[in-house]
């Protein structure tokens, strides 16, 4: 046969009693995710920053960064909601390179996912405790989720898996927000029937069972740009695109419309200092028409606490991406100031 079982892993139910959960961060992700969901909602008009590296490749550097920005999030609290951006699983286009922290807890080293289940727990609640704050994760394998669904407060779903039933689906069962990205191609229409889809209730099988789900109310979209049939990057970022998205939701029979501006991957044709520029637009486009700045709920950045990217290798650069290129701290924290000074 073509597959082999390495390992039996634990279930959910085991990790999370091995790996528990204290009062207070529960008490934490209760508050967090009641303040989120009032943006979503309209009771807020807070702005979200998901913000963080484009890998959490590093429990340490995560955790510092992570650290920061619950320090600098007090004193921007009554403009803005930080969420962190811990990111565990990773695409790869060919399938190729590193795959996350659920995949490799040492980059450098070979796969072990019962090592990586444990690791990704253990730094997403550390990251908790020393920041005061939850995180955001992106949903990959659907039925991985279930070891941090009573950790995160935020999942985003991929433009390469956006398409696919059983992430639309289990995004239907979640009470977080559930950001759909829009595929490569740049399709709004692909990614708004994806937020269709995950708004309505389903009965589907799920980790070997027969389960019912309740319609998920917080999904909504996330612009990233697209790709044309050449390869060049088409971005959707601008007052255009939010304008044909707000037109398109529209037509939609959606609750609670709603859209995040990634402000990397092919809007910046990964040109990573260029998200200063995108995200002052994006804000800029937000102030100037009333609809929209009910629409645009926040923004998306990749940063780290050194900005570009490095390869895996020997003599590698605490806290600099292994993946896409990243803002680096001083931009970082500049631009949090902006976006607070801003809105």
């Amino acid at each position: 046969m073509g597959m082999r079982v390495n390992k039996d892993l634990p279930e959910p139910a085991e990790l999370k009693q091995e790996i528990p959960l204290s009062s207070d961060l529960e008490e934490l992700k209760r508050e967090r995710d009641a303040e989120i969901r009032d943006v979503f909602t309209g009771k807020s008009d807070k702005f979200l920053l998901i913000i963080g590296p484009c890998s959490a490749d590093n429990e340490n550097a995560v955790c510092e960064y992570v650290s920061r920005l619950g320090k600098i999030s007090a004193r921007v609290s009554d403009k803005l909601i930080l969420i962190p951006r811990i990111y565990t699983n990773k695409p790869r286009t060919t399938g190729e390179g590193y795959k996350g922290m659920l995949h490799q807890p040492s980059p450098d080293k070979a796969p072990d996912l019962y090592a990586g289940i444990l690791a990704i727990r253990k730094m997403h609640i550390r990251a908790m405790e020393e920041s005061g704050l939850t995180a955001a994760d992106e949903m990959l394998y659907p039925e991985n989720r279930s070891y941090l669904d009573d950790i995160l407060s935020y999942e985003a779903v991929g433009a390469r898996s956006v398409e696919n039933q059983q992430h639309r689906l289990t995004a239907s069962s979640m009470d977080i927000p559930v950001g759909m990205k829009n595929p490569t191609s740049g399709d709004l229409l692909v990614m708004l029937n994806s937020v269709v889809a995950a708004q309505q209730p389903h009965r589907f099988i799920y980790r070997s069972q027969d389960v019912t789900t309740d319609g998920n109310p917080l999904a909504h979209t996330i612009l990233r740009g697209g790709v044309d049939k050449y390869g060049t990057s088409v971005p959707n970022y601008h007052y255009e695109d939010c304008i044909r998205l707000w037109q398109l939701y529209q037509q939609k029979n959606l609750q609670n419309p709603a859209v995040i501006v990634d402000a990397n991957h092919s809007n910046s044709n990964k040109q990573f200092k260029e998200q200063i520029r995108i995200v002052s637009e994006v804000l800029h486009t937000r102030n100037y028409n009333p609809e929209l700045k009910k629409l645009i709920k926040g923004v998306m950045v990749e940063s780290y606490l050194k900005e570009g990217r490095q390869n895996i290798g020997g003599n590698m650069e605490y806290g600099k991406s292994i993946t896409d290129p990243c803002l680096g701290w001083e931009d970082t924290e500049r631009l949090i100031y902006e976006v607070a000074e801003k809105c």
